[in-house]
């Protein structure tokens, strides 16, 4: 939820966090010994049918209850979960129904330390899974160039549905995040990386392991640093006190020290330990996120007041239209090649330019040094992978479909 001083916003992080945290994850061992079971076998099954018949009534009393309603372990529901008792430490009826899970329950084998190890990347606010390393802000914009710019547009300023990466001076942005189209004002909150990311290392994170869209975690650890370093630059962040200019270096100790603008802007604070008890209080407090009552019907007397739109558009050219029908194939037209649509809903976000460093179909000159090689390798390339082309492109599509798109590639590139 991001703070505004006309009207508190609902953020999608927060949201998650309602769902995640109203599960009742968090029951004590004394709640475990409130619930348990009884020893003998006899009053076992009884406990267990009377636990389950309570579990249903409890969540039935939760959903319809107001601020009163309580976790088995006596913590407040978050405002819309629904939650069970626990029993042996063991969420829902499934868990105190002993006829459903009799049967041994295969678990898997341990994950082995290198395992584990592959598996942890994630880079955490105070540095965690941050390694040493360093970029400078000129070697980020020449990677940028060649591996960000057909997705994020020039200087990060988007590209169709891919974001922008900045919208300018992220402390000037960061302003705009209380803005609402209230009033005749038509200006909305501008959020980029800059003005409403609150850590930068989810930046760093996001960049290694997702980035660029055709190789992940292809990037170096210091090509990372420099395409950070240049994101920051066209934001216009500082780093302890010192722009992050044209000539800036970054390595692991300044990254340390940035401090995003919107640092502070959300709420309630779900970081930390204390992070659900803050969700909880602050889910308590309907005034924090209503108008202070709870209503879920008849909340009003009277008609309802239906907002006109003020600022209608209007002179399209051509004027809109419902009509969804394909227009008519002219009568000359060239039968459509079976790859065709495959590999524009596949393949041409990486095949479309040369920006990825894949042959550009069209260009007949990079197609000419492809088809130096026989067929069947070219085949086996796109199937099986090469070097930044993931195997079939990532997709699921079956080994003749792929050979139908790269034939179209082949015709179109002739």
């Amino acid at each position: 939820m991001f703070k505004s001083y006309h009207k508190k916003i609902i953020s999608s992080a927060v949201v998650a966090s309602v769902v995640l945290l109203g599960t009742a994850c968090n029951a004590s061992t004394e709640t475990d010994k409130k619930v348990e079971t009884p020893k003998a076998e006899s009053k076992k099954v009884v406990a267990s049918k009377a636990t389950a018949s309570s579990s249903a009534g409890v969540a039935k009393a939760e959903v319809s209850n107001s601020v009163k309603r309580t976790y088995a372990n006596s913590k407040k529901v978050i405002d819309g979960g629904v939650t069970y008792p626990i029993t042996n430490s063991k969420t829902g009826a499934y868990a105190v129904n002993e006829n459903a899970h009799k049967a041994a329950v295969h678990f898997g084998k341990t994950a082995t330390a290198n395992e584990q190890k592959a598996w942890n990347i994630d880079v955490m606010p105070d540095g965690t899974g941050l390694p040493e390393g360093s970029g400078s802000v000129e070697d980020g914009e020449e990677l940028y160039e060649e591996k960000c710019v057909s997705c994020h547009g020039d200087f990060g300023a988007g590209s169709g549905s891919y974001p922008k990466l900045t919208a300018g001076n992220a402390y000037e942005m960061q302003k705009t995040m209380v803005n609402q189209r209230v009033g005749g004002n038509d200006e909305g909150p501008k959020r980029t990386f800059g003005s409403y990311w609150q850590e930068a290392s989810t930046l760093w994170w996001y960049i290694k392991t997702g980035m660029p869209h055709p190789a992940p975690m292809s990037l170096t650890d210091d090509e990372v640093y420099a395409i950070s370093a240049y994101i920051l630059n066209i934001n216009e962040i500082e780093i302890d006190g010192v722009l992050v200019d044209d000539e800036y270096v970054l390595d692991r100790a300044k990254f340390l020290k940035i401090e995003m603008p919107n640092k502070d802007g959300f709420e309630p604070n779900v970081d930390g330990p204390n992070g659900p008890d803050n969700v909880r209080a602050y889910f308590d407090n309907v005034s924090n996120y209503g108008n202070g009552t709870r209503c879920m019907k008849d909340c009003f007397e009277g008609k309802a007041k239906v907002q006109k739109i003020k600022m209608a558009i209007s002179g399209f050219e051509p004027p809109l239209s419902i009509e969804k029908s394909l227009p008519a194939a002219p009568k000359d037209a060239k039968p459509v090649h079976p790859g065709k649509a495959a590999y524009e809903k596949k393949c041409s976000l990486c095949h479309a330019t040369d920006a990825m460093g894949a042959p550009e179909v069209g260009n007949k000159e990079a197609w000419t040094k492809v088809l130096k090689q026989d067929l069947d390798t070219i085949y086996s390339n796109a199937i099986n992978g090469k070097n930044g082309m993931p195997p079939k492109g990532g997709t699921s599509l079956d080994d003749d479909k792929i050979k139908e798109i790269i034939n179209y590639m082949i015709q179109e590139s002739k």
